[in-house]
């Protein structure tokens, strides 16, 4: 898989989100980021959900809502 840098101002562009909404989601603000907005976010970055979920980060985060 390639990785590529996309800037907010882009990214809110190809998804069709605001930038204002990439910002809140991304500096952690947005803490309930809907799965149509994520959809959204994985159209524009043309890849699919699955794909998107498809990292460790998120493995650890399930591991942190396990925990008591």
């Amino acid at each position: 898989m390639r990785l590529i840098t996309v800037s907010i101002n882009r990214l809110s562009l190809m998804c069709g989100i605001t930038q204002s909404t990439l910002n809140n989601i991304i500096n952690g603000h947005n803490h309930s980021t809907t799965v149509s907005t994520t959809q959204e976010i994985c159209d524009g970055l043309d890849i699919t959900i699955q794909d998107f979920f498809d990292d460790d980060l998120f493995k650890e985060i399930e591991q942190e809502l396990k925990q008591p």
